[in-house]
């Protein structure tokens, strides 16, 4: 039954979202259609008795630039969800004109996610998605919260948020698994850039002992995160892990295959220059943002997130333009 409702629910989500659709009919849906009462019905599923709070709250920032239409694949993976454990879902839309917002922003809220819209989420000393899973932390009403990034993948949403939730509830603070990759150019450069990265992460996490999460794949308590970012401790994802670590605070990881989360490799362009390139820019990166016990970082003592956010920026809009 899973493989035909993961197919079944992954067509109605792509009637969910029609921006890139340049169609007389993306211009007309309605909440009201079965396809969409179907979804609508399914998050009515996930969330439970409403009087009472989730067990767990997932977040997703949605750059309305490039993920109105890529995160279909991961609103299937999420309502194929069938455990035991109240979810709700937060949606933080944000970088759009202020005169313009997205449509979906009120579709979305009509099938019943949580919506937080934001014109721009930028703030100074962060990168930008970290700003916006802030702003989604706040608007929870469960302790456990869960990130996933717009283009994330999941194949097996029980195994994953049960570990998840059950991680938190044992006295973790953190809990993250492993992430791959989908949509990789079949590129030797491509195919080692992937191994080194994978190399690297393993050498920090059972060689340096330093936690790698990464947005696209970690639960944390609601307090934690918030007490570290309102004290400017949480500029960019691959702080979390080594700030809740300096905090004491228990965290846990698995590699286990069912755990697995994968996020597109569609910017891994080739090219061996470019390659090492990237892993220059990555190790001066790392170093200058993760804290220790000896040197802490925090927004305003590195210029490098700003930066950070301005790439990011720049990689949705040569996304975007038309070819």
């Amino acid at each position: 039954m899973i493989i035909p409702l993961m197919s079944h629910l992954r067509v109605i989500c792509d009637n969910l979202v029609f921006s890139n659709m340049k169609t007389e009919k993306s211009q007309q849906i309605s909440a009201q259609s079965p396809e969409l009462m179907e979804i609508k019905n399914h998050l009515i599923r996930l969330r439970g008795n409403p009087r009472c709070n989730p067990d767990a709250s997932i977040i997703v920032p949605i750059n309305a630039q490039a993920d109105l239409w890529t995160i279909r694949t991961l609103f299937a993976d999420i309502l194929r969800y069938t455990g035991k454990y109240a979810i709700e879902i937060i949606l933080v839309v944000n970088n759009y004109p202020r005169s313009n917002p997205p449509g979906e922003i009120d579709l979305f809220r009509s099938l019943g996610f949580g919506v937080v819209a934001v014109p721009s989420a930028r703030r100074s000393g962060e990168v930008v998605i970290v700003s916006a899973r802030a702003l989604g932390v706040r608007a929870t009403k469960s302790e456990i919260t869960i990130h996933f990034d717009a283009d994330c993948r999941v194949a097996d949403i029980n195994a994953l948020l049960d570990w998840f939730i059950e991680s938190l509830n044992a006295g973790a603070s953190l809990a993250y698994s492993h992430v791959g990759h989908y949509e990789l150019r079949k590129l030797r450069s491509v195919r080692a850039k992937i191994a080194i990265h994978h190399t690297i992460r393993r050498f920090k996490r059972n060689i340096l002992r330093i936690p790698t999460t990464r947005g696209s794949n970690y639960a944390v308590n609601k307090s934690v995160f918030l007490e570290l970012y309102d004290a400017g401790k949480l500029s960019v994802d691959l702080q979390i892990g080594p700030a809740v670590k300096l905090t004491g605070c228990r965290i846990a990881y698995s590699g286990h295959p069912s755990l697995r989360v994968l996020t597109s490799g569609r910017r891994f362009r080739g090219g061996w220059i470019k390659m090492f390139g990237y892993f220059r820019y990555r190790l001066h990166f790392n170093l200058k943002a993760t804290p220790t016990r000896k040197r802490d970082v925090t927004r305003t003592t590195w210029d490098g997130f700003d930066k950070e956010s301005d790439n990011r920026d720049a990689h949705v809009l040569a996304e975007t333009q038309p070819d």
